[in-house]
């Protein structure tokens, strides 16, 4: 059984994350098919990823190369086919080009909360969304997701964070425009506010008083922001 184990491997793309389930099993072989996993394991040839996850690694001329974020994370983002989370986070700040940190920590949005778990080097945490996960919505999920965590992106100023925000949602479409907005309603204040001020200045012919109708009049929002990035931020109490 050995053998026909290590020609499926072969298989598998380098850096792909298996369980015993990739396997053809039986009650009776899962016990052997991990037992065979393990010693493989044990002479080098597979690495484990956390308990009953395994990938083959891929080498480069700098040395042994991770599993990317999807195969770390994909069995808790997406169940029976169907999809129940994204990832986002610092990983949505270096894809939007907000910060050129490498995250360590990788975040998931999802309906239901769980306790943050350590994968690999990834220690991974969990955000609740309220919002229906589709793959239409995830791009914008994560788009507002770095309104909402604003101050906690890395390396870099309030004022060059909000210049590319302006930027990525100037260039939404009117559909795109119209979703986000909606969507933004079951974020949190800050993250309405956000997108309202920055709305207001790239789109200032699009309604946006269902936003403003969310936000308390008195709540002030401390980003740090100068007027001539966002010049439209004290009409959402932003400062």
């Amino acid at each position: 059984m050995t053998d026909t184990i290590k020609n499926s491997i072969e298989k598998f793309e380098l850096g792909y994350v298996f369980t015993v389930s990739d396997f053809p099993i039986t009650t009776e072989n899962a016990k052997t098919i991990s037992k065979i996993l393990n010693n493989f394991v044990a002479t080098g040839y597979l690495r484990k990823l956390s308990k009953g996850r395994f990938y083959k690694p891929e080498m480069s001329k700098f040395g042994e190369l991770p599993p990317d974020t999807y195969q770390v994370v994909k069995d808790l983002i997406e169940q029976d086919g169907k999809l129940i989370g994204y990832i986002t986070g610092y990983s949505a700040f270096n894809d939007f080009a907000l910060t050129t940190q490498v995250p360590a920590i990788l975040e998931i949005g999802m309906q239901k909360e769980k306790k943050a778990i350590i994968r690999g080097i990834y220690r991974i945490r969990f955000i609740r969304q309220d919002n229906t996960i589709t793959k239409e919505n995830i791009p914008l999920l994560r788009l507002l997701d770095c309104l909402r965590f604003f101050k906690n992106i890395p390396d870099t100023t309030p004022d060059n964070s909000c210049q590319r925000l302006i930027y990525l949602i100037g260039k939404l479409n009117e559909q795109e425009t119209s979703k986000i907005k909606k969507l933004a309603l079951k974020y949190t204040p800050q993250a309405i506010a956000l997108l309202g001020a920055i709305l207001e200045k790239v789109k200032p012919q699009e309604d946006t008083t269902q936003l403003f109708k969310k936000l308390n009049p008195i709540t002030v929002y401390k980003l740090g922001i100068s007027d001539k990035v966002l010049p439209t931020q004290k009409n959402w109490n932003i400062q």
